[in-house]
């Protein structure tokens, strides 16, 4: 199999080849802020499951997001994304959770429109033997973090260049109504020091992938 897929195709079959016949395997879909991390997961879980239906959950950290009435008082309002934004013990317990296999295991997934978290809101069958996992901190080598990496059995890692990653975040911001100035300033303010964070700090990945044909 190739170290460098090129095509969803191949890093499904890379994945599975890795899996072989493991009762539970568990990869991480990591990289900052705006990569596609989780559109990379949604289409490869859609991937697996269409080979083997049943055989693949995921998991995603934004799940773990404290609300905002937890960090408001905290001052981190302006900071909502940034690492100390998330219960990272808590998805770590998840994992365990996940990693022990035998039973549906309840996740929590956040509601952009909302802006929240929602407990309960998907399921790891107990069925599926690949489970992804995707977010921005996973590798980095930072507690508490750092204690996530026991956790996965395979990493991948999606490598975009800090100018294209700049871009994406001012436009979304543009897109969410902002004026030209504001977005940028919300882009460089918070995206992007976590952009920098992720790609200073993280642990090297099993596989590094750039941008891939999902069709």
């Amino acid at each position: 199999m190739p170290a460098r897929p090129r095509t969803l195709d191949e890093l499904a079959a890379t994945v599975r080849a890795r899996a072989g016949a493991a009762a539970r395997f568990v990869v991480a879909i990591a990289g900052p802020p705006g990569a596609g991390k989780s559109t990379l997961a949604e289409a490869l879980l859609e991937r697996l499951e269409a080979a083997e239906p049943g055989s693949a959950g995921l998991v995603a950290m934004d799940g773990f997001h404290y609300d905002n009435r937890v960090i408001g008082p905290r001052g981190l309002l302006a900071r909502k994304g940034a690492p100390e934004t998330f219960d990272a013990a808590g998805l770590a317990a998840c994992l365990r959770r996940v990693r022990s296999g035998g039973e549906d295991v309840a996740v929590p997934v956040f509601d952009r429109a909302a802006d929240l978290a929602r407990a309960g809101a998907g399921i790891v069958a107990a069925t599926a033997r690949i489970v992804l996992v995707e977010g921005n901190y996973l590798l980095i080598d930072q507690p508490p973090w750092d204690a996530l990496a026991p956790l996965f059995d395979l990493t991948v890692f999606i490598a975009v260049g800090e100018e294209e990653l700049e871009r994406r975040h001012v436009r979304r911001w543009l897109d969410h109504g902002l004026a030209p100035q504001a977005a940028r300033e919300r882009a460089l303010g918070n995206d992007m020091v976590n952009v920098r964070l992720v790609m200073a700090r993280s642990r090297p990945a099993d596989i590094t992938i750039g941008a891939l044909d999902l069709t």
